[in-house]
């Protein structure tokens, strides 16, 4: 997910707490182990500094999501805060956990994916079945601080923030349903299939390959899936030339369920096929051949 979302996460965390018994510093507190449990995996970004080999890829959203790294965070976060306000109790540690947790899997139903069992695998987990920028997570957001807002109801805003992340919840739980159900549809027809979920929900983007060939199908579960395009990949291109010249190529091919290669006289290129869109992916890397115009 985006950062944006990262942080209405770390809000909406904060939000879902009973904060009655709590004095001004527990709420500051409590504030801060929830944003920052929120945003602490995204730390890796300053990898970008030191990446001279072309793994900047991999490693974003790499060790620093993983699972087995969560407890250290937590505990990071929540030695700081009480060591900072003199607060005690496990409250705080878990707190900082859930917060950790909610960003390390919410990544991972989007379809840049996140190397959650690092550093004991580097596979990538990605569902593919919500956005990067989620609109209808905001609009849930939103909607839940605008009741709690203006509404003349004696709801506790605890309760409400609860309710959000209940809808939030059903949200994921229809969008991966929707995406495995078409996925499923065509499986059985290639080797490797995928998905990249729209910005509109319940549509997707379902990609299959089969040997050199990738077909692109679009649609929901109402509509159908439509078959919207197919790309030929040149399986028999020079791809150690290419990683030569080129490392974020390799890269890219470990990172992607699958890639695309092509070649001709003028340059090899790798992209991935899941963000091909008017006739090229924002996601290629290639090499453009030495006396090439």
């Amino acid at each position: 997910m985006d950062s944006i979302t990262h942080t209405l996460f770390g809000l909406a965390i904060y939000g879902a707490v009973n904060k009655e018994n709590m004095t001004r510093s527990e709420k500051r507190v409590l504030l801060g182990c929830a944003l920052v449990g929120s945003q602490i995996p995204d730390i890796d970004v300053i990898s970008r500094l030191w990446d001279t080999e072309g793994r900047y890829q991999m490693w974003h959203r790499g060790i620093t999501h993983s699972v087995f790294l969560a407890p250290v965070w937590a505990g990071l976060i929540s030695g700081i805060a009480r060591s900072m306000v003199k607060v005690r109790g496990w409250f705080w540690y878990w707190l900082s956990f859930i917060a950790v947790v909610f960003h390390i899997t919410s990544d991972c139903f989007n379809a840049w994916g996140t190397g959650i069992l690092e550093p004991f695998s580097n596979m990538r987990a990605s569902i593919g079945t919500i956005p990067i920028v989620d609109l209808t997570t905001w609009l849930i957001l939103a909607c839940g601080y605008l009741f709690v807002r203006f509404s003349r109801e004696r709801w506790k805003s605890h309760n409400v923030y609860r309710f959000v992340w209940l809808l939030i919840g059903l949200h994921m739980l229809l969008q991966t349903t929707q995406g495995v159900m078409l996925s499923n549809q065509i499986a059985d027809k290639y080797d490797q299939v995928t998905r990249s979920a729209g910005f509109v929900p319940g549509q997707f983007t379902v990609l299959g390959k089969k040997g050199d060939t990738v077909d692109l199908y679009s649609g929901s579960v109402f509509s159908g899936l439509r078959k919207t395009g197919t790309l030929k990949s040149a399986e028999q291109a020079d791809k150690q030339l290419l990683f030569n010249h080129n490392p974020r190529a390799k890269t890219l091919t470990e990172w992607s369920p699958f890639v695309v290669l092509e070649e001709n006289n003028r340059r090899i290129a790798v992209y991935d096929p899941r963000f091909y869109m008017n006739g090229a992916s924002f996601l290629t890397e290639e090499y453009v051949k030495t006396g090439a115009q």
